[in-house]
């Protein structure tokens, strides 16, 4: 099957070539990167650069093969055999390519996913990320007559078990344990192990001393290249393997395809900057290009000449997040009310130059078998707003709004927002967000934070709103990450979650049928408009600039919105002036 966004990618621009006044003979593609990946490590990701280093060093059971919209095997042979048992059972069982080796020569083998499930469900190593969307498997079960397959137990029977089992780095036993110590222990015993477990304390240990996130050499993974360099903040260098274990697969599957001898991703930080030097010719790719920046280089001929140019409306949606736990916010009405201070029609006007798409919810509005489109569109009311808050029990007085509250001094309504530093749309939303608020005579401070702070500042609770993005994918609806009570401190920085709204999100993510999954995210979306944690703005679009004479590089609604390892130049075509 082919997913929506596959149809959706635009491309423009003329035909024509110009080449720079310096070339390089060589492979080399040269992309921007907005900001530093930070940690290497396969399983602590902090952002999405992190994510696509990992893809370039590791290899996991099922890829997204960007070709055709789909996950395709990558270290698996084929996609998974599914039995169901029962009526709450999954085992699906995979098979290893028998030409999948590490770089010693030693084969990938089944006891190998095993110790990385371990690792993932392994109490007290930074797995938050890497086990959420994991959670539904139980154990593993080895073949004793084949080391090379293995079948993997499952709570549930959601169809989307078969992919979301598969997608998850894959990393060698013996780098971390060498004397396979967790042989012993299953999946779930792990998972529900004390963190001062002698042997898990160990293993933990071990992996802290490694300092896999600045040292990723440490852990050698069967991905088609290794990092050459790296001097944070300004540039990451990955080559190619001179002898990887794709290589003899014919033919050689999507995902598995790695052209360019070295990927050198510079980081710039400053959009202009970044644009600059792709008019420079020191860079081949911009992704995730501002729309301002995109429109500027598509007004000039001489940037048509020698750049294509790609767009998406992409599967993130940039959101305003209430903390729940907090005595302003813990009631729906205030945080409806607030809401409708945010007008996402001018906003996506101002910010994007109204490239992407209004939403009901956080399902796509392209994906016309799920989404909500008989709900109303979040939009600015001032009238409104001010109605819910007085039904709050809001009182609007000469120096702003005041609540009684049993036992303790009266509530005065007053906001600190916070958001990241360096993007100048979240900085155009909170302003937006503060000028409506004034005219109804309620203070916010704005706070913008930087990148690793912010995340801090959310996990702690310090904050009463924020403006983030949140991502998502057209294969799963899984949504506990972001707002199931169990993930309170880590993904869910809205602290929200009731029982019922939990079942509610875990019968989504398991549904197993399509009328069934229909049904279920018709009232997830109602209850995301009611108890409104966060507000869906509008989806981003996602806006890339190449050099025209590179090949293959499949722009996609999916991050990073493109393939780096199956990209070339074209025949005859030398490179751009490549790294430093």
């Amino acid at each position: 099957m082919k997913y929506l966004w596959f149809s959706w990618v635009l491309v423009l621009g003329s035909s024509s070539c110009s080449l720079p006044a310096k070339q390089q003979a060589g492979t080399t593609v040269n992309i921007r990167w907005n900001r530093d990946p930070e940690n290497l490590s396969p399983l602590a990701q902090p952002n999405q650069n992190a994510v696509d280093a990992a893809t370039l060093l590791h290899c996991s059971l099922l890829q997204v093969d960007l070709s055709t919209g789909t996950y395709s095997p990558a270290l698996a042979d084929s996609l998974p055999r599914t039995r169901l048992l029962g009526d709450s059972l999954t085992h699906l069982q995979y098979q290893l390519r028998r030409a999948a080796s590490w770089d010693n020569g030693r084969p990938v083998l089944a006891t190998d996913v095993a110790f990385t499930l371990k690792l993932i469900f392994c109490p007290g190593l930074p797995n938050e990320k890497a086990r959420a969307p994991l959670g539904f498997i139980r154990d593993i079960k080895l073949d004793p007559t084949n080391p090379r397959r293995f079948t993997l137990v499952c709570r549930g029977q959601a169809p989307e078990f078969s992919f979301e089992s598969g997608d998850f780095a894959i990393v060698p036993e013996d780098a971390l344990d060498p004397t396979h110590s967790l042989r012993k222990f299953s999946v779930a015993s792990v998972a529900t192990a004390n963190a001062t477990e002698p042997t898990l304390a160990a293993l933990v240990t071990r992996y802290q001393q490694a300092d896999l996130g600045r040292n990723p050499k440490r852990l050698p993974g069967c991905g088609p290249y290794k990092l050459a360099k790296w001097k944070t903040n300004q540039y990451l260098t990955f080559e190619r393997k001179t002898h990887w274990w794709a290589d003899n697969l014919r033919p050689a599957p999507f995902v598995l395809q790695a052209k360019p001898a070295k990927l050198h991703f510079r980081i710039i930080a400053d959009d202009a900057t970044a644009a600059l030097a792709l008019r420079r010719h020191e860079l081949d790719v911009l992704p995730q290009v501002s729309a301002r920046d995109f429109k500027r280089l598509q007004e000039s001929s001489a940037a048509r000449q020698s750049f294509a140019f790609y767009s998406t409306v992409s599967y993130e949606v940039v959101t305003a997040g209430f903390n729940t736990r907090r005595p302003l916010l813990r009631d729906s009405l205030t945080r409806q009310a607030l809401s409708k201070l945010f007008a996402p029609a001018r906003l996506l006007q101002a910010t994007q130059l109204g490239q992407g798409q209004r939403t009901v919810g956080l399902v796509h509005p392209g994906d016309r078998r799920y989404y909500a489109s008989n709900l109303p569109l979040p939009a600015y009311n001032l009238p409104q707003a001010q109605t819910l808050l007085q039904r709050a029990g809001w009182t609007q007085q000469a120096t702003g709004w005041t609540r009684s509250a049993v036992g303790s001094q009266a509530e005065r309504l007053a906001l600190m927002l916070r958001y990241r530093t360096d993007e100048p749309t979240f900085q155009t939303i909170a302003l937006q967000f503060k000028a409506a608020a004034a005219l109804l005579n309620i203070p916010v401070e704005l706070r913008p934070t930087e990148s690793s702070l912010l995340t801090t500042a959310l996990r702690e609770g310090n904050f009463d709103m924020y403006i983030r993005i949140q991502k998502g994918n057209p294969f799963a609806f899984d949504y506990a990450a972001m707002l199931h009570s169990r993930n309170a401190k880590e993904g869910n920085f809205t602290k929200f979650g009731t029982p019922a709204t939990d079942r509610l999100i875990e019968a989504v993510a398991t549904a197993e049928t399509p009328v069934q999954k229909r049904q279920l995210l018709y009232r997830f979306q109602v209850m995301l408009q009611q108890q409104a944690p966060l507000v869906p703005l509008f989806f981003l679009s996602y806006r890339l600039v190449a050099d025209r004479r590179l090949q293959n590089l499949y722009p996609s609604a999916l991050r990073p919105g493109y393939s780096a390892p199956t990209i070339t130049w074209a025949a005859n075509a030398a490179p751009a002036l490549a790294q430093q």
